[in-house]
């Protein structure tokens, strides 16, 4: 290619270029510079290079640990009790029901719906007086298991997991059920005329051909959970106790509620380490399939 050429190149393709150097790129190097200063909120000078210190101190911050802890058991439970529940609606939507198209319409409702709608539409549903859920209990005579579902000690991730877990399976059931719809019809046939039962044909033939979607999902899922923010911030900003504290949510509270954002950007440069370790992992066992 000439060099005149190349240049028209690089000039046509500056207009999208710029947005992403000056909101992404730019953001992420100055944030992974603060990391090691002892940048504070009202301090726009005499920043000092402070090294390891933050990471150092990181280290040995039970908060941090506990956020780190409650993210794992978070991304953890969403994403397999995500994995389950999208698994069986896609079995569902594959099968030729009646107004089958509607349903799967439907089905993408949560995944159209932004985070901070969906947490404020399941504080409702949560909400110890006028909630959605404890109307329910009362009314089928469970009163004694009505509780406060955001504000109790043990009740509160658990009610978190499972809003996370309806907000994120319209995109797994999506893919699965894309999967599902490529499996070979050929397969499940000679199957059935082999006498196998629905279940065997379930286990031997569907599953192993969605193997390679299941991987694929589950992983990206995983990582996504861990990033989350949003959706736990509305329901609980992290409460009770930090019992919902997601490592996203503990760099949030350290930068912009008590004004540590060299301490804030330290947290969010471990973040970032954490996830291009489980995306190369995750590439690296796509490429290794692919060379298969």
């Amino acid at each position: 290619m000439k060099r005149s050429d190349r240049a028209t190149i690089y000039f046509l393709l500056l207009p999208s270029l710029m947005p992403i150097v000056l909101l992404s790129l730019f953001p992420l190097l100055r944030g992974m510079y603060l990391g090691f200063t002892d940048a504070r909120a009202g301090r726009n000078v005499d920043v000092t290079f402070t090294g390891l210190a933050n990471y150092q101190e990181l280290l040995q911050d039970d908060l941090f640990w506990s956020a780190f802890k409650v993210g794992l058991i978070w991304a953890f439970g969403v994403t397999v009790l995500q994995f389950f529940a999208s698994l069986g609606l896609a079995l569902l939507l594959n099968q030729p029901l009646r107004f089958r198209g509607l349903a799967r319409v439907l089905a993408l409702v949560p995944w159209a719906m932004p985070p901070v709608v969906v947490g404020i539409l399941w504080r409702l549903v949560y909400h110890p007086d006028a909630g959605l859920l404890n109307e329910v209990l009362y009314r089928v005579g469970a009163d004694g298991l009505r509780t406060n579902w955001l504000g109790d000690f043990s009740t509160a991730l658990p009610a978190v997991i499972l809003v996370g877990v309806w907000a994120g399976m319209p995109q797994t059931t999506v893919v699965l059920l894309a999967g599902l719809q490529g499996v070979p019809k050929e397969l499940h046939e000679a199957a059935e005329t082999d006498g196998a039962s629905p279940w065997q044909r379930f286990r031997n033939v569907t599953l192993p051909s969605l193997m390679p979607v299941i991987v694929a999902i589950t992983s990206l899922d995983f990582i996504w959970n861990f990033n989350s923010f949003g959706l736990v911030y509305v329901l609980t900003q992290g409460g009770p106790g930090g019992k919902t504290m997601l490592p996203m949510l503990f760099a949030y509270e350290e930068a912009f509620r008590y004004g540590n954002y060299g301490y804030a950007a330290a947290l969010g440069n471990v973040m970032v380490l954490i996830i291009v370790a489980l995306l190369a992992i995750y590439l690296r066992r796509r490429l290794r399939e692919a060379n298969q």
